[in-house]
């Protein structure tokens, strides 16, 4: 101690900077208590028990005001700003993309409007303005189903509550405009007494019962993907606007195929080639099942909702969005390459499943104008039996891999062996219609008309797009309002009885 002492009293600055490395010392070692101490804290809270939040609860808000970490970055998919190579979150206009969208779907309602999907904080929005639902006293196909809004709102589930779930599907569409107004959130996913994931929605239930599995013995990080494929699949709709997931056959394009055949079903009639068809909505489940990803144990979470980390708090992120907008978390915790490579990667799988998706579509183009000139000459239905039942088996394989959402990613090879069995049915769909139109007197290639806009091709099937979009912009003028009106006085009930009981507040 002397010779410190001595050494102080030698050189005096040796004493200061004593001092100040004491200080920098216990400074530290505050932030590191504080530090662990705030974590404590948060760990103690990240859990809060929900009792007060009905198993019937459609607001996210509600139950964002339990799990505000969760409920923030569910929020943060109102930006709709990114946009990848081929998706992304804009609303993007596919018939502008892709005016051969029209003829496939002629005498559907995916020939009047069909718009990328937004996120899921758009589910309700974006449904009542596509011009596919109609408007309530529409003409042509008129309104749709209830049926239509059973993945687009937690407030369904409420609603099957009160009116059983056939009694729910046997309702039209704006039967319940002023109930159906919460987007896709947490109910649609959660349990509201201890936030354990599960299937609010009967139809993938009702579906792994028919086929002998019991859905509750599924492991968490099953239902990481299952809570997904609630609505990510596709489905029909059956007697009464039921919904129906047709995997009884199996989850192949082929076995679905298959399954509709079995039951002489169609969507609808194509008014040119007079085609039975399919029409495939989201098999995302399906596709995804084939691939890499789903073979190695990797949910639909993983990628789509990484866990990230905040004031020393693990959760995961309920943006829900592409994995090419969250690159680091969603793709590097596995994969050590650079994200250029990575996005590289699967805008190469995109692309080469788009090259050969194309040529399939234009051959199925050419395929319904092609039979329609054929019916205006007179073919006979046995004479077009056989080319009918390929455009119908070409365009369900199209379709399929078409609508599902990232499967030329989640499952490249299986997509392209889909669409090739696809391509090889739509050219023997044509070689059968010229065999056809040869017997009918006509040697050489149909005259065709120009269908090579959105435009051109509407106005060939008669769709008047522009009354259509008139009449949709009064019923988003004049009832929407007096829906949301409605719904806003429901609320407001509900937040008394709330109050009054915390335990049994929903249908006050």
């Amino acid at each position: 101690m002397s010779s410190i002492s001595n050494s102080i009293q030698k050189r005096p600055w040796l004493g200061w900077l004593l001092f100040i490395g004491t200080m920098v010392v216990v400074f530290l070692l505050g932030v590191l208590t504080y530090t662990i101490i705030e974590n404590r804290t948060a760990g103690q809270f990240a859990f809060v028990s929900s009792a007060q939040i009905d198993p019937l609860e459609p607001r996210a808000e509600v139950w964002g005001s339990f799990f505000p970490r969760q409920f923030n970055t569910y929020n943060q998919m109102a930006d709709t700003t990114f946009r990848s190579k081929h998706l992304g979150s804009q609303r993007r206009d596919l018939l502008e993309d892709n005016p051969a969208f029209v003829i496939l779907f002629a005498g559907f309602g995916f020939s009047r409007d069909y718009n990328l999907s937004r996120g899921h904080i758009y589910s309700v929005s974006d449904t009542r303005e596509t011009l596919r639902t109609g408007a309530p006293q529409q003409a042509g196909d008129g309104p749709m189903p209830a049926t239509c809004w059973t993945c687009k709102s937690p407030d369904v589930v409420r609603l099957m509550d009160e009116h059983g779930v056939a009694g729910f599907y046997a309702k039209q569409w704006s039967d319940f405009g002023n109930e159906v107004v919460n987007p896709i959130n947490c109910a649609t996913c959660h349990e509201s007494d201890d936030m354990s994931l599960s299937l609010a929605l009967p139809a993938l239930t009702e579906t792994f019962a028919r086929l002998g599995r019991d859905i509750s013995t599924a492991s968490h990080q099953e239902m990481r993907s299952l809570t997904c494929a609630q609505c990510h699949v596709e489905y029909y709709f059956g007697e009464d606007n039921y919904l129906i997931f047709p995997w009884d056959e199996g989850m192949t394009a082929e076995d679905m195929a298959r399954y509709f055949d079995n039951r002489g079903f169609a969507d609808w009639i194509h008014p040119l080639s007079r085609a039975p068809m399919i029409k495939a909505q989201h098999p995302d489940y399906e596709v995804f099942t084939t691939g890499i990803h789903y073979q190695r144990g990797v949910s639909c979470s993983d990628c789509h909702m990484p866990y990230k980390t905040e004031g020393g708090m693990k959760f995961t992120d309920h943006q829900i969005q592409s994995p090419l907008n969250n690159i680091a978390a969603a793709c590097q915790t596995c994969h050590r390459q650079s994200e250029a490579e990575l996005i590289r990667n699967v805008y190469d799988r995109q692309d080469m499943v788009k090259e050969v998706r194309v040529k399939l579509e234009d051959a199925l183009v050419l395929a319904h104008l092609e039979a329609e000139f054929a019916w205006n000459l007179g073919a006979t239905e046995d004479q077009m039996r056989e080319a009918l039942h390929l455009i119908r088996h070409a365009q369900w394989r199209w379709d399929y891999a078409a609508a599902t959402h990232g499967g030329s990613f989640h499952a490249p090879l299986e997509l392209t062996r889909t669409i090739g069995d696809g391509l090889d049915m739509a050219h023997r769909a044509r070689r059968k219609i010229a065999t056809t139109l040869a017997e009918l007197g006509h040697i050489g290639d149909p005259p065709l008309p120009d269908v090579s806009t959105k435009l051109l091709a509407q106005q060939y099937i008669g769709i008047d797009v522009d009354a259509l979009q008139a009449e949709k912009d009064r019923f988003l003028e004049e009832l929407v309002p007096q829906w949301l009106q409605e719904a806003a006085a429901t609320h407001e009930r509900w937040d008394v009885r709330r109050r009054e009981n915390p335990t049994n507040y929903i249908n006050p």
